[in-house]
């Protein structure tokens, strides 16, 4: 299971995370990662090709695929969570914009 204890010395904070708790984070980092650039491709494609009114409906459709990445976003983030609480991960301090 998971492993996972703190402890504060002279030197600063320790944090031991068990093994299967940090492939499970680092998946969904990575995850979140590609999501992150998929938007990015999404919305760069759709900017180029409102350039020609020939593709602005192809353009409005990738303006709709990024929007839709923007909602798998927080998804990924709520399936890590339930991921780890599943296997008994213990909540780090970790920030909001995390990935």
């Amino acid at each position: 299971m998971c492993d996972m204890s703190e402890h504060a010395d002279e030197q600063g904070l320790t944090i031991r995370v068990g093994r299967e708790e940090l492939i499970i984070r680092q998946r969904y980092e990575a995850a979140s990662i590609v999501n992150d650039i998929l938007i990015a491709l999404w919305f760069i494609v759709g900017s180029v090709m409102f350039f020609s009114d020939d593709w602005t409906t192809a353009g409005t459709w990738c303006f709709l695929a990024g929007s839709v990445e923007l909602l798998i976003r927080p998804l990924i983030r709520l399936g890590r969570q339930v991921h780890l609480r599943r296997i008994g991960g213990h909540q780090p301090r970790e920030a909001g914009h995390d990935f």
